[in-house]
């Protein structure tokens, strides 16, 4: 130890009145806000019975043809899907609002300005950026105004200088080790690094690591909370019909010869070569 550098002795009750009371405000903030946007998070809307349906049959679709090549389906009972859906598709049974009509224009995507959807996600954006935005101005002037040139504790582990001006805002002192922390720096380190803990007690998908949510703009946050524009299912749907075609010739039955496999496979059978 140098001789210009002084010890400092900090009261235990900086401890138990000071950090102590920091700490425990931030972590019950965090789960405060967690699950005050749980209860700001409006349910989702149940579409309806023909809109699921149009989904549905485009997912029956994907699925045939994800397993035509090592397909667990009869070339009888595949065959019978996979001409059942062609001309479904063609027909635009599936489609919400019955078959396209000559002279119909495919629908446009709605202004976010007049759709209510997505006006109601942009607020709902909003509400949680305000959420999560307020606490902490609430707490940073709750720790300027009764803490501010507080110093908390001292790191246990020595650090450059280039730290200083991290670990010790509010402090105008260049001659002190920089190993110790302010109070105001003290809840900058809470701020990241209670993120580990949040995630846990609350899981990954938790809403109270705001220093990730503060830097998203609220309008960003409601457009990819709001439903995109409508899509047309019957350019989908035609689309979908020649990619069915073209999975019938890698059509591939599972229980192809599956007799003599087994037969083989035990050695009551020759094999072949």
């Amino acid at each position: 130890m140098s001789s210009n550098e002084v010890s400092l002795y900090l009261d235990p009750q900086i401890r138990d009145w000071v950090l102590f009371p920091i700490t425990l405000v931030m972590i019950l903030v965090g789960f405060l806000r967690h699950y005050v946007v749980v209860l700001l998070q409006s349910p989702p809307k149940q579409l309806p019975r023909n809109a699921i349906r149009e989904q549905r049959a485009l997912a029956r679709s994907q699925i045939l043809r994800a397993t035509s090549a090592n397909s667990p389906i009869p070339p009888t009972y595949y065959n019978s899907i996979s001409q059942h859906l062609s001309e479904a598709y063609t027909t635009g049974k599936y489609l919400k609002d019955g078959p396209p009509k000559a002279g119909d224009k495919p629908p446009a995507a709605p202004n976010p300005m007049t759709d209510p959807a997505a006006m109601d996600g942009m607020m709902s954006g909003m509400k949680t950026q305000m959420v999560m935005m307020v606490p902490q101005m609430v707490i940073m002037g709750w720790i300027n105004f009764f803490f501010q040139g507080f110093v908390l504790i001292k790191l246990p582990f020595p650090l450059t200088l280039g730290f200083k001006s991290m670990l010790q805002r509010g402090i105008e002192t260049p001659d002190m080790d920089v190993r110790w922390v302010s109070s105001l720096s003290w809840y900058f380190l809470n701020f990241f690094g209670l993120n580990g803990l949040y995630r846990i007690v609350l899981g990954n998908d938790n809403s109270a690591d705001s220093s990730r949510d503060m830097t998203a703009s609220p309008f960003a946050v409601g457009a990819a909370a709001a439903p995109q524009g409508p899509q047309d299912y019957n350019k989908l749907f035609k689309a979908e019909k020649d990619n069915l075609e073209f999975a019938e010739g890698l059509y591939k039955w599972v229980g192809a010869d599956v007799e003599e496999r087994v037969l083989r496979r035990y050695g009551k059978l020759a094999p072949t070569y």
